[in-house]
């Protein structure tokens, strides 16, 4: 009876003890919960990487190089012209602004495409700065898709500046296309860069002298015929 005692007492002081324990593990599990897969590794976190910019394109920002006979430039140029007078040298795609004393200011230029060119003695009746642009009906006739009036402003054919010749349908013009200078491109106007095209009417005044050459000696001769 006397070991039963002992082996009873000694079964509830070890159901004691961990109880005790029990109560001590929860307690602490409770405060900072215990990993129960120590083994697996949770990956850190990382911060979303900074969005990667888009690089500009190859003609982002660039301009048109005109080749060097097309920029403007003073030459030696031989005329009887009064100083001030604008020569339209079709064939070589040069505008003249004579200086006199033998020299001119060239400027590259585009000028009228096959059928279109034309020669005479203008003078210049009208400027605009920014230009607004009404295509005349004989465009139209052949465009039909063209607009029939466009604002001006830098997506405007006539660019920059225009300086209008006579009664005429022609103008001398700005483009914002560079690369057609130098070109037989147009309906019959001229034009530059809008860079030498604002040089050349901060020279000119309404009443100026404009000689246009012909393309060959078979060149209509007759103005504002054509659009």
């Amino acid at each position: 009876m006397f070991n039963s005692f002992r082996l009873n007492s000694r079964l509830a002081a070890a159901v004691g003890a961990l109880t005790i324990g029990a109560f001590a593990f929860s307690g602490s599990a409770a405060a900072a919960p215990l990993q129960l897969f120590p083994f697996i590794m949770t990956p850190p976190v990382q911060a979303a990487p900074p969005p990667v910019q888009a690089a500009p394109s190859d003609d982002e920002g660039t301009v048109a190089e005109l080749p060097a006979r097309l920029k403007r430039q003073i030459v030696s140029y031989a005329s009887r012209e009064a100083p001030g007078t604008i020569i339209i040298d079709t064939p070589n795609t040069y505008l003249y602004y004579v200086l006199g004393g033998g020299r001119a200011i060239r400027y590259g230029i585009g000028v009228g495409r096959d059928g279109f060119t034309w020669s005479g003695v203008q003078t210049i009746s009208k400027k605009a700065e920014w230009p607004d642009w009404t295509p005349p009906p004989e465009m139209i006739a052949r465009q039909p898709y063209l607009p029939r009036h466009m604002a001006g402003g830098p997506g405007n054919p006539l660019g920059a500046r225009a300086m209008y010749l006579g009664g005429t349908i022609y103008r001398i013009h700005g483009t914002n296309a560079p690369h057609t200078i130098g070109t037989h491109v147009s309906s019959g106007c001229l034009r530059l860069t809008n860079e030498d095209v604002t040089d050349l009417y901060s020279r000119v005044n309404v009443g100026t002298k404009v000689i246009v050459l012909p393309m060959d000696r078979r060149a209509d001769n007759s103005i504002g015929k054509r659009g």
